[in-house]
């Protein structure tokens, strides 16, 4: 966990000096300056989150305390101020403190009241960084601002949903399980005309018939047993807006009748009630299945399938669009990184070339999975191969590859991927491929693998 880094401003050596002594006792970082227009310049060269408080003078002989913290509240709004003087007066309290002080010392002070003021100057600035980190991941989560992308592949389905979210038609997003179907449901409702009426999203997969059906349609008391209070189902919640079927292709034959009857008339019946209720609902459907097998096979209805499939969205996985990997793990790291107040700089080159090499049959999914793993245990600032659990699994062979072929050469061929993948350095491969370096040299040999800067035997092998 990161320590916090103060910085005191004071011209008077002795206090910068006791003060870093203290501080430093505390475990705090400390960085001392003896003048205003030093402790500003540091102020303008770094980058928010670089300081957690400022302890100042407000009498310095080169400008006026209270210009300085004017100037440096102005620099770093967020940054709590803790000014400090001998010459402790009402008015200059009240002036520092109107101009964004946190709090107001006079020396000499106790080392215990010094020391209380900033733990609690730094609890409640941490209490208000947790509140503008939640509010912002709030805001990413209501808007499509969090659909991280650089390939093109997945540009043109982006460019297709802000196409087709103008429109009022309904929506049948494809794509294996990870793969984002509901950020671009999100995307769809937040760029249509939508917007300002709610969202709501149900997983058809993980309820029961009775339950999906009182969620969706709500039920009136004494409907059935524990029923004892009236609710409103999604349907009704949703009036006006958008609502996201997730996995679609499980809800059984009773309920996609019902949901057939909402979209056709836009008009339901809760559970256990007589009368019927107008809605108006934009719905977008979404399923890992292959939805046009399941009405073949008599398992979906046709006509509800053309009701939902006005307009297909397919989502390409994560191993087809490797360009993404970076910039989506970027953010998940940074995502989980402000969470537990990390500071983590990025990805070491194994663990980048690690994560292209892994075929993500998670996708995207998996992917935040594992950068949240990576935060929690790297011990450093930047992110290892050591610590992605995925370095040992077997990349998933092409769904439409039906060879029948050996495990000799699966192993010949896995082998020389990571050999390949790592630079053919040795040791690194072994650890990835989980045998020893003994094992793997008697591999190379056994395949004949061709090794770079090597000419039959270890000498010449910097990693021997």
């Amino acid at each position: 966990m990161l320590k916090a880094r103060i910085l005191i401003c004071d011209d008077e050596e002795g206090i910068r000096r006791y003060l870093q002594k203290l501080l430093q006792a505390k475990e705090y970082e400390v960085e001392t300056f003896a003048d205003g227009a030093s402790l500003l310049a540091r102020l303008e060269g770094g980058t928010d989150g670089d300081a957690d408080m400022l302890l100042q003078d407000v009498r310095m002989p080169d400008m006026d305390g209270i210009e300085v913290l004017k100037r440096a509240k102005k620099l770093r709004p967020n940054l709590p101020v803790m000014v400090m003087t001998a010459f402790g007066t009402i008015d200059s309290a009240v002036d520092a403190i109107k101009h964004g002080a946190y709090d107001y010392v006079t020396k000499p002070f106790p080392k215990e009241k010094i020391l209380g003021v900033i733990e609690n100057a730094l609890e409640l600035d941490l209490l208000m960084k947790e509140n503008r980190v939640l509010k912002e991941e709030l805001n990413r989560t209501d808007t499509p601002d969090n659909i991280i992308f650089t390939s093109e592949k997945f540009r043109a389905v982006y460019e297709l949903t802000l196409q087709v979210a103008a429109s009022d038609a309904n929506i049948l997003v494809l794509g294996e399980s990870g793969t984002g179907k509901e950020l671009i449901a999100g995307a769809v409702h937040y760029n249509s005309s939508r917007r300002g009426k709610r969202f709501l999203s149900i997983n058809c997969a993980v309820l029961s018939d009775t339950l999906l059906e009182s969620q969706l349609f709500g039920h009136v008391r004494g409907a059935f047993t524990g029923a004892i209070t009236t609710q409103k189902g999604l349907l009704e919640e949703a009036d006006g807006g958008t609502l996201f079927l997730d996995e679609i292709g499980d809800v059984s034959a009773a309920v996609q009748a019902k949901l057939l009857r909402v979209i056709q008339e836009r008009s339901f019946i809760p559970v256990g009630a007589t009368k019927s209720k107008s809605v108006d609902i934009r719905f977008v459907a979404a399923t890992n299945k292959e939805l046009e097998k399941e009405v073949q096979e008599g398992r979906f209805r046709e006509d509800l399938y053309y009701r939902l499939n006005v307009i297909t969205i397919d989502l390409p996985p994560l191993r087809e669009r490797p360009e993404d990997i970076e910039p989506l793990a970027d953010h998940f790291m940074k995502k989980y990184s402000r969470r537990i107040r990390k500071e983590i700089k990025g990805f070491a080159p194994e663990a980048l070339q690690l994560m292209h090499g892994y075929r993500w049959p998670g996708n995207v999914r998996e992917l935040e999975n594992v950068m949240e793993r990576a935060v929690i245990l790297t011990r450093g600032d930047v992110i290892t191969a050591e610590v992605l659990p995925i370095r040992q699994r077997e990349p998933a062979a092409p769904a439409a590859d039906n060879r029948l072929i050996s495990l000799e050469h699966i192993e010949r061929e896995h082998i020389e991927r990571v050999l390949r993948q790592t630079g053919f350095h040795k040791s690194r491969s072994a650890e990835i491929l989980g045998i020893s370096r003994k094992t793997l040299d008697r591999k190379i040999a056994e395949y004949g693998f061709a090794i770079p800067g090597q000419s039959g035997s270890s000498a010449g092998d910097p990693d021997a």
